[in-house]
């Protein structure tokens, strides 16, 4: 084994619960730092997400390199959750990308885009009578694509687990604690062999990062079938609608460009929920059981960002892509940093 060694990660979202694990689970010392209360407390972005892994329909504001590390990541939760021996809802059957016939400018300009930029992943149109072989509850009129190969994972059970079993290899988390100034091997003034920063919109200090507001709310639809994430193209609203177990599924907007904390406007629900119910119409009769909102840490160009140097590794600029992205860039950084012996590199 390599020399073990003592690093410190400040941010313990998705990716600073994915390095301590990773890390811990090959030998080194591992403290994590977070301003959240405890584990549980939903500080972190990754909390607020529906777990859509979409590198195709993600196209809509990324590139080929985000979709790639997508599909790449896809294939590493897929081994990884294995290894958590905790339970994570984690499925890849696909995801559908539908249209009201009055939107099919938005839709075709989509498909055009992923046509240029997907590397051989094709949507799959679907006839009136395959959509609702495949979701007979979603509403007739809808135009409907198919992505092969994208998935989903449910992301509170996910941050759960990584935080369950980053303990027992023996990561020590410091939590209550907003850090000050990281600096290579210090965190501080601390001294570690390595600094890790996957402070999201906390590293505002060093970074030019801006927060972009996501909303969530969980709906109790007993009897309503739905086995697909689906993702509405719409003019105004980017809606989506993903399944989960016991009966929910959850509804979101994709980005609102603002930093605002404050809860889910009457305004937003009702027309967030107006566009799900013109998808499913049995949404109608569901019950609104919980509301969320958070703030995804973006660069100015969206795209995400991984610098190593001596002694210290930032990773940072996820947008709305963190689920998505997370694996891949874990990977990344330890083979660039030189902590593991590199994994083979799956491709999707």
């Amino acid at each position: 084994m390599e020399t073990r060694l003592r690093i410190g990660i400040v941010g313990a979202g998705v990716l600073g619960r994915l390095l301590a694990w990773r890390l811990a689970r090959a030998g080194h010392e591992v403290t994590v730092f977070d301003p959240a209360p405890d584990a549980s407390a939903r500080g972190a972005a990754g909390w607020t997400a529906a777990g859509m892994l979409s590198p195709l329909a993600e196209l809509e504001c990324a590139d080929a390199h985000v979709a790639a590390l997508g599909w790449r990541s896809i294939a590493l939760w897929a081994r990884w959750l294995v290894e958590l021996e905790h339970p994570v809802h984690f499925a890849r059957r696909g995801s559908l990308l539908v249209a009201h016939p009055s939107d099919s400018g938005n839709a075709e300009r989509l498909l055009s885009r992923i046509a240029t930029q997907a590397a051989g992943h094709t949507p799959q149109p679907l006839n009136a009578a395959e959509l609702s072989a495949l979701e007979p509850a979603l509403a007739p009129s809808l135009r409907g694509w198919m992505l092969q190969g994208e998935g989903q994972i449910h992301t509170v059970q996910a941050m759960q687990a990584l935080t369950a079993v980053a303990s027992a290899r023996g990561v020590h988390w410091v939590w209550s604690r907003v850090v000050e100034k990281i600096r290579p091997g210090r965190i501080d003034g601390a001294g570690f062999d390595l600094a890790i920063d996957t402070r999201g919109l906390g590293a505002k200090d060093a970074l030019p990062l801006r927060g972009v507001r996501g909303e969530l709310l969980w709906v109790q639809a007993p009897g309503v079938p739905l086995h697909h994430p689906v993702r509405l193209l719409h003019a105004r609203h980017r809606v989506y609608l993903v399944p989960r177990p016991d009966d929910l599924i959850v509804v979101g907007a994709s980005e609102i460009e603002s930093e605002d904390l404050s809860p889910i406007s009457v305004r937003t629900a009702v027309e967030l929920l107006a566009a799900a119910a013109s998808v499913l119409p049995e949404l109608a009769e569901a019950r609104i059981v919980h509301t969320e909102v958070n703030l995804r840490p973006a660069l100015p160009d969206n795209l995400p960002q991984l610098s190593v140097e001596p002694g210290l590794l930032r990773i940072n600029g996820l947008f709305r892509h963190g689920w998505l992205l997370a694996p891949a860039l874990v990977q990344d950084a330890l083979t660039q940093a030189g902590l593991t012996v590199p994994e083979e590199i799956i491709h999707a």
